[in-house]
């Protein structure tokens, strides 16, 4: 096969990686709504091709650098090598779409990509590694504990609806403001900016302690206008005020997860597209983006439905609370460039709020299989992108 076959090769199975991406990893969002009656399947599914592929092309470039180049040491990711490792990872994220048991793409992409650079010669990264690992570690404890208090707050009789609720709204809406995306403008060595630190270079004043005073009011605008935005809705119709913010915060974490996982699907191509055909990082991108919003029409509905009715019965303000530590979670993934898995965020969070009601509502059985599924799909990714790419190298000689 010629370089340019490889290279074509590759990018298409870029593509349907980041299809399954879309039907599979970046439907979690959207599962609680769906869960609480908020938003109807097809709708939410919609809403998850435009809004994941919106973020893919914002939020992308850093998890797609990790991927690339940041696991393997002494060697660079060769187009048939960016096949092998895109080709075992997409095979698990189909395996867990059909099987009906979401399959972390995080687990699956980074271990096939760390077998494929070891059978190059390369060596892991151990300190990219850890830091990933210790990362993944701690996400089940924190989104699911976050969300247990946060759906045990929301349960109180003594804190109104109309209090907690916009409480939430501020602290999303002030995070928004400190998101950094690729199109806001900043000063000429930074390619990401926030809308807070744009505000900031263009008023620009002395810190205080470190802190740019700009930055802070800008926060607490954005956090004001969500608190009473939110606020006027709960007064005027607590339900309907409770309903429009699990839509609103539904939506930014399904752009968060567009973020956090084109990566996923873009990483392995990252040196064929930078450094072999010099192409600037908003193309790979906007190539991912396309599979994701292709696969968040085709494929989400199917998984949609089985993270939103089986693994608890979530009520509208449990399913706030297992949203707001996913897109929180999910940002700070990104600022970092881990790549992490949306199934194990928001299926932990949605665990956390249903336990806050009792366990009764949580599916154990489905619980055990799927953490099963993960820790299968971490070790044995590793193994097949290894044989894969030795494989691939014995058949085309290269």
């Amino acid at each position: 096969m010629t370089a340019w076959g490889l290279v074509g090769l590759a990018t298409l199975i870029g593509i349907f990686t980041a299809w399954t991406l879309g039907a599979n990893s970046n439907s979690p969002p959207f599962a609680p709504a769906i869960g609480a009656n908020a938003i109807s399947t097809m709708r939410a599914a919609l809403l998850i091709g435009l809004l994941a592929g919106a973020g893919a092309v914002l939020q992308g470039g850093s998890i797609s650098k990790t991927i690339g180049t940041g696991l393997i040491d002494g060697v660079a990711i060769t187009p048939l090598a960016a096949t092998a490792g895109l080709l075992t990872a997409a095979t698990f994220m189909a395996i867990g779409i059909f099987s009906g048991y979401p399959v972390p793409a995080a687990f699956a992409t980074t271990g096939a990509m760390v077998g494929v650079g070891i059978s190059l010669g390369g060596d892991p990264s151990i300190g990219t590694l850890q830091g990933i690992g210790l990362f993944w570690l701690m996400v089940p404890p924190v989104s699911g504990g976050l969300a247990y208090i946060t759906a045990t707050l929301l349960r109180r009789e003594d804190i109104p609806d109309a209090v907690s609720i916009p409480v939430l709204a501020g602290l999303v809406s002030g995070v928004l403001a400190n998101i950094e995306l690729g199109v806001i403008p900043g000063p000429p060595t930074v390619t990401q900016n926030s809308v807070a630190r744009f505000v900031a270079w263009q008023l620009p004043t002395s810190s205080i302690a470190g802190i740019d005073p700009m930055v802070v009011l800008t926060t607490v605008g954005f956090a004001l206008v969500g608190f009473v935005f939110i606020r006027r809705r709960t007064q005027a119709s607590v339900e309907q005020g409770v309903s429009t913010f699990l839509v609103v915060i539904g939506s930014v974490v399904a752009f968060s997860s567009g973020g956090s996982q084109v990566g996923l699907a873009t990483g392995p191509l990252e040196y064929l597209y930078g450094v072999e055909l010099g192409l600037p990082g908003f193309v790979l991108l906007a190539i991912g983006a396309i599979g994701i919003l292709a696969g968040a029409w085709m494929g989400a509905p199917r998984l949609l439905q089985a993270t939103s009715r089986e693994y608890a019965q979530l009520g509208a303000r449990r399913s706030i609370a297992a949203l707001v530590p996913g897109f929180l979670i999910a940002q700070t993934a990104i600022a970092l460039g881990i790549p992490v898995s949306f199934n194990n965020i928001i299926i932990s969070g949605v665990i956390g709020g249903g336990l806050a009601a009792g366990s009764a509502g949580v599916s154990r059985r489905k619980i055990g299989v799927t953490v099963s599924f993960w820790l299968i799909t971490l070790g044995t990714s590793v193994v097949t992108g290894y044989a894969v790419n030795t494989a691939l190298h014995v058949i085309f000689g290269a």
